[in-house]
């Protein structure tokens, strides 16, 4: 009448194989729930910290962003003041050659002995300006903002 996987009637003891089968399903049950539960909070946590850390490199990328955003302003002047610098040298050294050329006809006409240096290109030879040299000083906060 009854098969072979019925269970027999449970006195309340812990004897029974059955029992003690379902006490140990239980506890690995109860085991995997709470493993499981702390290998969700494990990747909660450890989402937070990501979390956290994206938001510190967005703000790191957002202050280096704007230190860029100064120094190419920065540069930008410094650029224009070079060019603007370039081109006065270029219409100095015309002038002081065409001052030069003026006093090679005098000297030419009076027949008076001039001194007049000969210039060199200084677009090409800045090293041999014929001026003296000047010390130029750099300052660590420069590029600080």
């Amino acid at each position: 009448m009854s098969s072979g996987t019925a269970k027999p009637a449970s006195s309340g003891s812990d004897s029974d194989p059955y029992t003690a089968v379902d006490q140990r399903k239980r506890k690995r049950m109860e085991s995997n729930r709470e493993s499981a539960r702390r290998s969700r909070m494990r990747k909660q946590q450890h989402l937070g910290e990501l979390m956290g850390q994206m938001a510190q490199t967005k703000d790191e990328n957002t202050r280096i962003a704007m230190q860029i955003n100064a120094l190419e302003q920065q540069f930008s002047k410094i650029d224009s003041e070079n060019s603007v610098l370039t081109a006065q040298v270029v219409e100095l050294t015309d002038r002081l050659q065409s001052l030069n050329s003026v006093l090679r006809f005098v000297e030419e006409f009076s027949g008076m002995a001039l001194d007049i240096p000969d210039l060199p290109d200084p677009l090409l030879r800045p090293w041999q300006l014929p001026c003296p040299s000047q010390l130029i000083t750099a300052s660590a906060n420069i590029f600080q903002c």
